[in-house]
């Protein structure tokens, strides 16, 4: 049966509802909408709420126009202006729980917070607070303009942070137990602030799950955006883009970005990245335990069951695994040894995994079909498409149970990573008993580790 349920925060009264043990209150906005003079511009914190506030469905979302027509993760477009709001699902009678702060992926571009795949009920039904943040892409979050604050989405995150310090204890949350984890490019926005001065002390825990340094290069950001305010006949500046509404503006995105893979993301040379995220990260977040690593295939996986059947499918699909081994290992698994190296000083540790389970449905270990595991909800809709119709649960368990002890301060139960040779990593899901040597670069053979109980 579904109640209704409020709580009574610093920012205001916040109706949601219950269900069972798990309450859910959705869409909550953090900062004031950014429109008008506000749509360029550092996020501004939204006041304290005079009447209570409706959470009772998802929130308005960043993303007008997907990334492409189907995408692995139903990622649902929810219209409206007030796109900087974010999620809390908490167990009932929740008191000083840890707190999970997850941040969605897209390219920086797209990407959902509704998405069924992030709601957090096992995560409650486990003793944890999880909260889904909502930040601006594309243009709108991550465009390098002349008279705009750059990282505009990096900002949004850190205001969010700033928000669940300040009110999640009204959930049952403990705001000094923060675990701010993300995946894609939400885990690689966990790299950058975990390597950013300005985010210091915001968490005190980081998980990036195929993750990697992707800061965009101011050149190619600033090509990018002349190509692109050509296609809407505009000039490529902030009064230009200003005359164009978000669904257009993120059409052409898609329409002008083609095949590339990177347009537009962090940069380098403001107050919250100072420096490269590479570099920032081995000075900074080093008292910041890290738990990081990459899907087998990522965008190189192997051959759908269905199209082995076929040789022409079967030749495409082994063409398109070639093609997109060098984005597997040059953006997700080369970085997680690398930052693995680039913390080796940290006095917080450093571990690796290696998501190896490959579904039936894509042909291998590829993009997001993680998701579900860590968050072991393979009853949600769209996952049968993406893992097909037997998804394991006994993999799901072990490896929502490792997250959610992580998130509790626990010790991984594998060796920390130094980034050299050797190094051990836990490996999920990999056919057959044995460890094998990795095939795309990215890691070193492993060594597979029991999973820690929760």
């Amino acid at each position: 049966m579904i109640t209704t349920d409020t709580v009574r925060a610093p920012a205001g009264a916040v109706v949601g509802h219950r269900a069972g043990r798990v309450r859910r209150f959705l869409g909550i906005p953090y900062a004031e909408a950014p429109v008008g003079a506000r749509r360029f511009a550092a996020p501004v914190p939204r006041g304290r709420f005079t009447e209570p506030y409706d959470a009772s469905r998802h929130g308005a979302t960043a993303q007008a126009v997907p990334l492409s027509a189907t995408t692995t993760i139903p990622e649902p477009s929810v219209p409206g202006d007030d796109v900087l709001n974010l999620s809390v699902v908490a167990p009932v009678d929740a008191e000083h729980c840890p707190v999970l702060v997850w941040i969605h992926g897209g390219g920086f571009l797209a990407g959902s917070p509704a998405s069924p795949w992030y709601d957090g009920r096992s995560f409650a039904r486990d003793g944890v607070v999880t909260v889904t943040v909502g930040y601006r892409l594309g243009v709108d979050g991550f465009a390098p303009l002349d008279g705009v604050p750059a990282n505009l989405g990096l900002r949004d995150m850190l205001l969010a942070l700033d928000w669940v310090r300040e009110n999640i204890a009204a959930f049952g949350g403990d705001p000094d137990r923060v675990t701010l984890a993300g995946q894609s490019a939400g885990g690689a926005a966990v790299l950058a602030l975990l390597a950013s001065p300005a985010a210091r002390g915001r968490f005190q825990r980081a998980v990036s799950i195929s993750g990697g340094f992707f800061e965009a290069g101011r050149d190619t950001a600033y090509g990018f955006l002349e190509r692109l305010g050509a296609r809407l006949g505009v000039p490529p500046t902030r009064e230009g883009f200003s005359g164009v509404g978000v669904a257009r503006l993120q059409q052409a995105v898609r329409d002008v970005r083609g095949g590339e893979v990177l347009v537009l993301g962090p940069v380098t040379g403001d107050g919250i990245l100072p420096v490269s995220p590479a570099e920032g990260l081995a000075g900074h977040g080093l008292d910041v335990p890290l738990l990081l690593g990459a899907t087998g295939d990522e965008f190189d996986g192997g051959v759908r069951a269905d199209a082995a059947a076929d040789a022409a499918a079967d030749a495409a699909a082994r063409s398109a695994r070639a093609a997109g081994t060098r984005v597997t290992d040059t953006l997700f698994r080369a970085a997680c040894p690398r930052a693995a190296r680039l913390r080796r000083k940290a006095t917080a540790g450093t571990w690796l995994y290696s998501f190896e389970w490959p579904s039936p449905a894509t042909g291998g270990a590829t993009h997001c079909v993680d998701i579900p595991f860590f968050y072991d909800v393979l009853d949600a809709p769209g996952v049968r498409a993406a893992l097909g119709p037997r998804p394991p649960q006994e993999l799901a368990g072990s490896m929502h149970a490792d997250l959610v002890g992580f998130v509790r301060g626990r010790r991984p139960s594998w060796a920390p990573a130094t980034g050299e040779p050797g190094d051990t990593a836990r490996e999920y899901g990999r056919p057959g008993a044995a460890p094998a040597a990795d095939v795309t670069g990215g890691y070193d053979p492993v060594v597979p580790a029991a999973a820690e109980p929760c």
